[in-house]
């Protein structure tokens, strides 16, 4: 038995923030915004919504798919970079606002590879029936509200990132079917390449922090790109391998959405023709955590995955992270 897709889940919030908003934040020129990340909107959160809040309704979703799923729950974690509050986790406080007391719950946090994280965690628990009190399914969520870490003064971040929250149930499938394989790698030595420096213990939330914008999100863009250019290839052909999968046998590749144009990089690297890379990124920016299964849903919307359809996950993200998922639809 393996254990594949059987819901899937999103939402983004309602406000929607153009390019003509963010080059007025910035004094970038709107064309220079979609030349270099080929992004022409993203949404951001209403004034209250939290974290959980965007996570909640992706979760419904994906759980709607099968009614009885919720009461067959093993496990249910949320991959997020950006939690409702330091502790407890935004795993528990989902956990309550489905009312799905005493089903296991936590955070990974891997930045923008989180939900590829979790979804290795969530196949291997329930691959080794320790995911609580018999249950066979696992709710998996990314969920992230990036525009609460953004500096809006810098064009070459706040133009990338929107909030978001995408979801996947995961259960029983025949033996074939399902998650195939995974790989997972991470390169601490550039943890600085993607960051937040203040709020944790080395650097305190502080009027001083705050005055030097170390509240907010950074990135070393360049080095990000070429570090996702080497890694995500071999990171998929590990995955690959470890699946018994072709690269040519791959039928679609659902690619953390970046930008647009790092997408497009990316897939030539792979050396896959652009109609097998589906992008969310033009319409919703880098949802982070959110955004690999947010494309899934939306790709599944716009062509529904066909059985044995064979599918990569795959993406980076800060740490720096990278991962990659084998996928068998059923």
């Amino acid at each position: 038995m393996g254990f594949g897709f059987l819901g899937l889940g999103g939402h983004v919030p309602p406000l929607v923030i153009d390019n003509a908003q963010v080059a007025e934040w910035t004094g970038a020129e709107e064309s220079w915004i979609v030349e270099r990340t080929g992004i022409r909107e993203r949404r951001y959160r209403e004034p209250g919504t939290v974290t959980s809040d965007l996570a909640l309704h992706a979760a419904r979703e994906a759980l709607g798919a099968l009614p009885e799923a919720a009461a067959r729950l093993g496990v249910m974690i949320v991959a997020t970079s950006t939690p409702d509050q330091p502790q407890p986790s935004t795993g528990a406080i989902l956990q309550d606002k489905l009312g799905l007391t005493e089903v296991p719950a936590f955070d990974v946090n891997a930045v923008c590879s989180g939900f590829l994280y979790a979804l290795a965690v969530a196949d291997s628990m329930l691959s080794a029936r320790l995911a609580g009190q018999g249950g066979d399914h696992a709710l998996v969520v990314g969920t992230d509200i990036y525009s609460s870490l953004m500096n809006r003064s810098d064009r070459r971040t706040v133009s990338l990132f929107g909030d978001g929250a995408g979801a996947v149930l995961l259960g029983p499938v025949p033996d074939g079917y399902g998650v195939l394989g995974w790989r997972l790698v991470a390169h601490g030595e550039h943890h600085d390449l993607v960051e937040v420096p203040a709020g944790g213990t080395r650097t305190p939330l502080d009027a001083r922090s705050r005055e030097a914008g170390e509240h907010l999100f950074r990135m070393r863009g360049r080095e990000v790109r070429e570090y996702a250019l080497g890694v995500l290839p071999k990171v998929v052909g590990e995955a690959l391998d470890s699946a018994g999968v072709r690269l040519e046998n791959v039928d679609r590749f659902i690619l953390h959405q970046a930008n647009t144009r790092l997408v497009e990089a990316c897939a030539r690297e792979l050396g896959v023709a652009p109609d097998r890379v589906p992008l969310t990124a033009p319409q919703f920016g880098n949802t982070a955590t959110a955004s690999i299964p947010l494309t899934l849903r939306a790709e599944n919307e716009l062509r529904p995955f066909r059985r044995g359809e064979r599918l990569v996950l795959a993406g980076v993200g800060g740490g720096m992270t990278a991962g990659a998922v084998v996928v068998r639809w059923y």
